[in-house]
């Protein structure tokens, strides 16, 4: 077989790997709704915020909720944004969008808990707005 056919077949097995269907992964929106916050439990409140390699004192809060998939299928690796004031109105987790994520939401309506961490030094009430998550049809993580 000479060079210009060999070049031709790997050609022809590289054209026909491409064109070969590949499992569809698709983005699926998850509507985040009745939003609430509570102080973790003691055995989950310990952590701290780092900032610049120092640690700060923090407080830690669990947010619950409904997460809507409205699919026929499991959504996987859902990852939750949202944004998080204090009582003066300020980001209490600036310069962040994601929040945490969901591993799995199955069909239809379902509870949902997360945990963040905000700076002591930002005052409750919290205020949680912009929730929203999105995930996957297939996991994506390992």
């Amino acid at each position: 077989m000479g060079i210009f056919h060999r070049w031709l077949w790997i050609f022809g097995l590289a054209a026909l790997l491409w064109a070969m269907p590949r499992p569809a992964v698709a983005l699926t929106d998850i509507r985040l709704t009745d939003l609430h916050y509570e102080a973790c439990p003691p055995e989950l409140a310990a952590g701290a915020v780092t900032s610049g390699g120092t640690i700060n004192p923090a407080q830690c809060f669990l947010i619950t909720g409904k997460a809507t998939n409205p699919t026929a299928k499991a959504v996987y690796d859902a990852d939750v944004y949202g944004r998080v004031f204090d009582a003066n109105g300020e980001p209490a987790i600036p310069n962040r969008g994601r929040l945490d994520s969901l591993e799995m939401v199955p069909p239809g309506t379902s509870d949902f808990v997360i945990r963040i961490t905000v700076p002591a030094t930002q005052p409750p009430p919290l205020t949680l707005a912009q929730f929203k998550a999105s995930g996957f049809s297939s996991r994506v993580r390992r």
